[in-house]
């Protein structure tokens, strides 16, 4: 009987700085290629020239690209069609955001609809936007965590594929409770995004 050969899927993702997310998303699609070969990274994208998860990417041998915004002077739409002819080059099946610190309008989030996913570093729905382990511990919450969601036109609002929590330890700063829960966003991303690609957008949680 002839087993059909299913191609992996292709994965861009789109980073700002060090890239630890990208490099978790990477090893796990390499390291599990042998046994199913779900997805791989085409492409790693910054907006930022000297952002350390190039340089990271490219010793995987992930192709890498940047797009600096700082050359379209303020004009989103320009830079977003530049983004958006980069990736269309490498025709990712899906676009995963990990730590892009840029905020994408419509336009864009319309042209990759249903294929984009982001890592947030809070239990959505709370605490969009930035600060959030400050935010989380000046509440007195009792967990923290991160979030994995679609891309949605709505700032962090798209819907949850997974989340992982953490306790807050008395006398955390926001340094210390953004390190515990980075060790659950390398676990639960990589999981998510294995999911997602098989079509699956149930709620995973650690």
């Amino acid at each position: 009987m002839n087993s059909k050969v299913v191609s992996p899927k292709k994965v861009a993702i789109l980073i700002s700085g060090g890239g630890s997310n990208m490099v978790s998303l990477a090893k796990s699609m390499m390291e599990n290629a042998e046994d199913a070969p779900l997805g791989r990274p085409c492409l790693v994208l910054s907006n930022v020239p000297t952002a350390g998860g190039l340089a990271k990417a490219a010793d995987m041998g992930v192709a890498t690209e940047v797009v600096d915004h700082r050359d379209f002077k303020g004009d989103r739409e320009a830079f977003e069609q530049k983004l958006i002819s980069v990736i269309d080059h490498y025709e990712p099946d899906a676009i995963a955001m990990a730590g892009f610190m840029r905020i994408l309008t419509p336009t864009f989030i319309s042209h990759y609809a249903g294929k984009m996913l982001n890592i947030h570093p809070s239990l959505l729905p709370k605490y969009k936007g930035l600060h959030t382990h400050q935010r989380a511990i000046e509440a007195g919450d009792a967990e923290a965590g991160c979030s994995v969601h679609e891309v949605t036109a709505e700032l962090d609002g798209g819907p949850i594929l997974g989340q992982a929590r953490v306790p807050i330890m008395a006398g955390d700063t926001a340094d210390d409770l953004a390190a515990r829960v980075l060790v659950k966003e390398h676990l639960l991303y990589p999981a998510v995004l294995k999911r997602f690609l098989l079509g699956d957008k149930g709620l995973i949680t650690l």
